[in-house]
C-alpha cells in the first residue's frame, strides 16, 4: 500500500490551477488519478497555453486519456470512467460540464456513490458565479488582500498560494474526501461546491477573530502579524540576504534581546504599538552589522524564533528540508515531497506528469474497447493516443 487513498479512483477533468493542485494532493496521498486532457492543439497552441498545460510537479501522479468531449463517444467513454469511480473533480466555470454532458446530475446517475468536486474562483452561484477572474481577484473579496503589504502603498500582490492553492486546491481536496468518508457510510454521493472567495475566507479566520475583540486594524501595518510590529518581519542583512524574526511570545523576545546583546530599556515596551517603527529601526540598524548566515549561526535553532530567508534555490539544501527529505528531485525537476506524512500508509512521490493522452489505450481496453475500436476512434479524432 502506498499512502492511505490507495485504492480510490479520481477523475480529474483537466484544467489549470486549483484542480490540477487538488489532483496531485490526492495523487501523492495514493489516489488513482485518471486525467480527462483535451485533445492536444495544433501545433502546441499558444505560449500561455504550453506553459499552463501538463506542469511537470503539479501534474505527476496522473494517468492520461485525451478526449475530443464535444463528440458523444468521448461523453460516453467519460461516463463509462465514471461508472466505475469514487471523485471526480472539475474546474470549469458553472454549467460547463452539464453543457458536455458530464455534469453532476449525468455522473451521480451513472454512480449515485459518486463524489463530484467542483473547483471556482466565486462559487456555483451567486452574482459574480459567470464572471471570469483569477486568484488575486477572488482573495480580494476576502478582504485578505486589503490586509497585505506596506501602510502608504497598495496592498501587497500575494503568490498565488493563498487563493488557488491554500483556499482553493486544498479546500477541494479536503472537501472531496470528507464527502467520501460519508458517502461510504450513507452510500450517497454529493456534489462539492469548493470556492477558492469562500476559501480564502476560511483562512482569514483568525484575522477576523481579532478584529471581534478589537485586536485587530484594518489598516495596513498596523497589526503585530502584518509586518509592523519589530519583533515579527524581516529584517535586511550585510550581505543583502534576509533574516526573518517572529519572536511574539514574551519569553522568546526575550531571548532575542539577550541572544543579539541587547541592553536598551526601550525594548522592554515591547507592545506599545507607537514603539515598533522606533523599536523597528533599532533592530534593522542591528541586523545590518552581520551577514545573513552570521545571524543564524548564533541565533537559528534556538527559541529565538529566527530563520533564514531562503530563496527557491536555497531552500532543498537547508539542513533542516535535506534532513526530513522536504523536497525530492525527478526527471531533474527539484519539487516539494508530498506531505502530511503517514506513519502506516505513508505517501510515495507518485511518477511524473505523462504526456498528454499517453494512456489512451490502455484506458480505452479497460472499459471493454477492442485494438480495432480504439484505432477507429483515435482515426476518427474522438481520442488521441500514440500506437502501442
Amino acid at each position: 500500500m502506498s499512502g492511505p487513498l490507495h485504492g480510490v479512483t479520481v477523475i480529474e477533468l483537466a484544467g489549470i490551477g486549483p484542480g490540477p493542485f487538488a489532483g496531485m494532493m490526492l495523487a501523492d496521498m495514493g489516489a488513482e488519478v485518471i486525467r480527462i486532457d483535451r485533445m492536444p492543439p495544433p501545433g502546441g497552441g499558444s505560449a500561455l497555453e504550453a506553459l499552463m498545460r501538463n506542469d511537470s510537479v503539479v501534474d505527476r501522479g496522473r494517468r492520461s486519456i485525451a478526449l475530443n468531449m464535444k463528440d458523444p463517444r468521448a461523453v460516453e467513454t467519460v461516463l463509462g470512467l465514471v461508472d466505475k469511480a469514487d471523485i471526480l473533480i472539475e474546474g470549469f466555470r458553472p454549467g460547463v460540464t452539464e453543457k458536455l454532458g458530464v455534469g453532476p446530475k449525468d455522473c451521480l446517475a451513472r454512480n449515485p456513490k459518486l463524489v463530484y468536486g467542483r473547483m471556482t474562483g466565486w462559487g456555483q452561484t451567486g452574482p459574480l458565479a459567470q464572471a471570469a477572474g483569477h486568484d488575486l481577484n477572488y482573495i480580494a473579496l476576502s478582504g485578505a488582500v486589503h490586509a497585505m503589504g506596506p501602510a502608504d502603498r497598495p496592498p501587497a500582490v500575494p503568490l498565488n498560494l493563498v487563493g488557488d492553492y491554500g483556499g482553493g486546491g486544498m479546500l477541494l481536496a479536503l472537501g472531496v474526501v470528507a464527502a467520501l468518508y460519508e458517502a461510504q457510510r450513507s452510500g450517497q454521493g454529493q456534489v462539492v461546491d469548493a470556492a477558492i472567495t469562500d476559501g480564502a475566507a476560511v483562512l482569514m479566520a483568525a484575522q477576523y477573530g481579532l478584529q471581534a475583540k478589537g485586536f485587530w486594524h484594518e489598516e495596513r501595518a498596523s497589526n503585530f502579524l502584518d509586518g509592523s510590529a519589530h519583533f515579527y518581519g524581516n529584517y535586511l542583512c550585510a550581505d543583502g540576504r534576509y533574516l526573518s524574526v517572529g519572536a511574539i511570545e514574551p519569553q522568546f523576545y526575550r531571548l532575542l534581546l539577550e541572544k543579539c546583546g541587547i541592553t536598551d530599556a526601550h525594548f522592554a515596551r515591547q507592545w506599545e504599538r507607537a514603539e515598533w517603527p522606533a523599536l523597528r529601526e533599532k533592530l534593522a540598524a542591528l541586523f545590518l552589522q552581520k551577514s545573513r548566515d552570521a545571524w543564524c549561526e548564533l541565533l537559528e535553532g534556538s527559541d529565538a524564533c529566527v530563520a533564514p530567508v531562503l530563496s527557491m534555490a536555497e531552500a532543498p539544501a537547508h539542513p533542516h528540508n535535506r534532513a526530513r527529505g522536504t523536497f525530492v528531485a525527478q526527471g531533474g525537476a527539484v519539487q516539494p515531497a508530498p506531505a502530511p506524512r503517514f506513519d502506516r500508509t505513508p505517501s510515495k512521490l507518485p511518477p511524473a506528469a505523462p504526456a498528454i493522452g499517453r494512456d489512451s489505450r490502455d484506458i480505452l481496453r479497460s472499459l471493454g474497447r477492442s485494438d480495432a475500436e480504439i484505432d477507429a476512434l483515435v482515426a476518427a479524432g474522438v481520442a488521441h493516443g500514440a500506437p502501442d
